[in-house]
This record gives structure tokens, sequence and C-alpha cells, in this order.
């Protein structure tokens, strides 16, 4: 697979395990988004977690309608009084499947965790999902929102907690074990964009071994997704990338390596939680219903879905 190679029809239809057709007829009825490059149909992964949400979703009344902002500095069109959810997980997308249910609009943007952060802050999105570690603080979230929020009070929501680590070819043929690792000559990486956690991740990492990015082989080669990253390093395209474990269950030639576990968080305005919206998105998180329907994400632990888990 080549680097940043968006995913074709052939190989959605072998993820969703469906014939080409199918796919073909999922994009007439508008069920599953997609773009062209020319006169051929790609997707992106966001594209797919999207689809299988919503099919998991049996009660959905519509589909979760995505807006699309690349950047904090654009501004997404939003409904009036729309709730805006940013983030990566396709958990996100159930819950703004179950707001839809309760007659509360929700659209999703799909920032990663230092742009839904700004975003945030500039008030142009309600809640943004956010796992940035901070290697000095060994601390997640909260000092990133007192840095990109400042003065403002922030409640962070947990969703989950993930298992970060090292995808490497199956059997590990490079004897990787750690982050001391990077520095090897003989090891090369793939990376995030700037901004993902992953890459706030490697970065915190190398400043705390005083390793110089320059000297990291395939620091500066950048993917979309974890995905398209676990599948490269299954097809032998680098040796090591950094990801979390659910996405490395779905590709085949691959190993994960644990590092840490990270807590991933839903971040609010403190005063969004006094509001009608906020109310129910709280009772959303904590309902039976919705657990139980995430239970079929692996790799993921839900002991504090819900719980406001720092005030900033």
């Amino acid at each position: 697979m080549a680097l940043n190679k968006s995913l074709s029809t052939q190989e959605v239809a072998d993820i969703l395990h469906v014939s080409k057709s199918t796919i073909y007829d999922l994009i007439r009825r508008g069920e599953i988004y997609s773009y062209k490059v020319g006169r051929k149909v790609r997707f992106t992964q966001d594209d797919v977690d999207a689809y299988i949400a919503r099919s998991r979703h049996e009660q959905s009344v519509q589909p979760v309608k995505k807006i699309d902002v690349q950047s904090s500095l654009l501004h997404p069109t939003q409904e009036d009084g729309a709730i805006v959810i940013s983030g990566q997980d396709v958990v996100l997308d159930i819950v703004a499947n179950y707001l839809h249910i309760k007659d509360v609009p929700a659209q999703r943007v799909y920032l990663n965790s230092f742009e839904g952060l700004l975003a945030l802050y500039e008030e142009k999105i309600t809640a943004a999902a956010c796992h940035l570690y901070a290697a000095d603080e060994k601390s997640f979230n909260v000092p990133f929102v007192k840095k990109l929020l400042p003065g403002i009070p922030v409640s962070l929501i947990n969703i989950s907690y993930r298992t970060q680590g090292f995808y490497v070819a199956a059997g590990n043929p490079k004897e990787i074990h750690g982050w001391r690792d990077l520095a090897r000559r003989d090891i090369s990486i793939l990376n995030r964009r700037h901004g993902s956690s992953a890459r706030v991740l490697l970065d915190g990492q190398l400043h705390r071994m005083g390793l110089d990015k320059r000297m990291v082989n395939g620091y500066e080669k950048e993917m979309n997704s974890h995905l398209t990253m676990a599948a490269a390093i299954a097809e032998g395209e680098a040796d090591l990338a950094i990801g979390t474990e659910r996405i490395s269950k779905q590709i085949e030639g691959l190993d994960f390596i644990p590092l840490l576990q990270e807590r991933f968080d839903l971040a609010v305005h403190r005063e969004f939680l006094e509001t009608p919206e906020g109310e129910e998105l709280l009772e959303i998180l904590r309902s039976a219903p919705f657990r139980k329907e995430i239970r079929h994400f692996t790799g993921n632990d839900y002991r504090d879905l819900g719980k406001i888990i720092a005030e900033v």
C-alpha cells in the first residue's frame, strides 16, 4: 500500500465482506460517503467507520451529517442549535446517532485532538475528543486543555481507555521492544500529521529521550490514519508505526507491542453541561443501551464512560 493511499472500492468491499456491486449500491443510496479522483471512486477510513456505526445502530432515524473542517481556522457550516462533535473514533458517530433519536440535532467533524481543542476554544464546535499525552507531566489531556483553552472552564468527560503501542510486522523480525528502538538506524517508521495524538506522543517521547527527530528514519513520512499505517507496516513499507490496539486486530500480518494506556476524553465548555442538550449527552453516555452497543469495539476499556474525569 502506497503512502497516504486512500481506500479503493475493492478494499472497502473486503473490509465489509461484501461485493463491489454492493458498495456501488451503498454509494447510490447515499449510505456510505465517497469521493472521486478522476473517474475512480475512493473512500477514507472515516467514511467506512461512519457507515459501520450507522449500520450497527438499527434505530437510527437519520444518518450522521459530516461537516468538512480541515482546520480550526476554517468555519464549519452548522445547523442552528446543532451539537457539533469533533473526533475520529467511530464511537462518536454512535453518540451522534443517539442524540438524533432524542431529537437533538448533531453533526460530526473529523478533526484530530489538537485541532478539535482549538476549534472548541474558538466556539466552532461543541465537544472535542482528545487523547493527548504530555510526556513531561505524565498526564493526558489536562495540560493541553489548560494551554489551548486558557481561562475557559472545561469539563473532560471520559469515553474510554485505549492501548497505544507499536505496529510491527508479524513475528517482530526486527526485535522491536520500546521507545529506544526509534534511535536504531536499521528501523524505519511511519508518522501521523501534526496535531494527531500519535504524533504528539512520538514527539513527547523523543524529547524525553533527548533524541533529535531528524535522526529517526522515516519521521517525515506521514499517513492519514491508523488503518493505513497498520496496513503499510504489514506490507513491509516500514518497520514501525504508533497506533491503537483495536486497529491492529483488523490487519493480517501484524503484531502489536503495547506501550501505554491512553485516556480518551470528550472536552466541553463546562456551561454546556447545564443545558438540556448537555444533560442529554451525559444521559446517553451513561445509559445501559449505549454501553451495551459500544462493547462491540474490542480493545477499549469503558470503565469510566460518561464520568466527568476532570474539571479544568
